[in-house]
C-alpha cells in the first residue's frame, strides 16, 4: 500500500507539474484580479503537495507512522486547496474575454489530476492506518 500510495502521489504531481508549467506559460503570475487562481493559491498548493511527498518518500524509506500521518495531514490540506482551485477553474469555464491563465488547462488533465490525487488520498490515508501492509 506504502509504494501504491507514492506511485499514484507522483503520477497526480505529474500532471500538477504540467498545469503549474501552463500557468506559469501563460502569464498566472502576474494574476491578481478575483475570480482567478491567485499565485499564493497555487503556489501553496504547490509547496504543501511536494512537502508530503517528501515526507511520504521518508516513511517509505523510514516506516515511521508519525511522519505517515503528517504527510496525510498536508495532504489533506493540499487536496481543500485543490477543491478551490477548481471551485475558480470552474467559475470561469463559460467566460471567454480575457481568460484567465488556468483556462488553457485541458481539461483531461485537470480530471486526471484530480482522479489521480483522490486515489492517492485514500491509497495515503489506508497505508498510514496501517492497512494493506507495504
Amino acid at each position: 500500500m506504502n509504494w501504491a500510495a507514492l506511485i499514484f502521489w507522483v503520477l497526480t504531481a505529474g500532471g500538477g507539474f504540467v498545469m503549474l508549467a501552463i500557468w506559469l506559460k501563460n502569464g498566472g503570475m502576474q494574476q491578481t484580479e478575483g475570480g482567478r487562481i491567485r499565485p499564493a493559491i497555487i503556489l501553496t498548493h504547490f509547496l504543501l503537495a511536494a512537502t508530503g511527498l517528501v515526507l511520504w518518500i521518508v516513511y517509505v524509506v523510514n516506516d515511521s507512522s508519525t511522519i505517515a500521518w503528517i504527510a496525510f495531514a498536508l495532504l489533506l490540506v493540499v487536496a481543500l486547496i485543490g477543491f478551490t482551485m477548481l471551485g475558480i477553474w470552474l467559475s470561469q469555464r463559460k467566460k471567454r474575454d480575457n481568460a484567465p491563465a488556468e483556462q488553457k488547462f485541458p481539461v483531461a488533465i485537470v480530471a486526471g489530476h484530480g482522479l489521480l490525487a483522490a486515489t492517492t488520498l485514500v491509497l495515503v490515508l489506508l497505508a498510514a492506518a496501517g492497512v494493506g501492509g507495504s
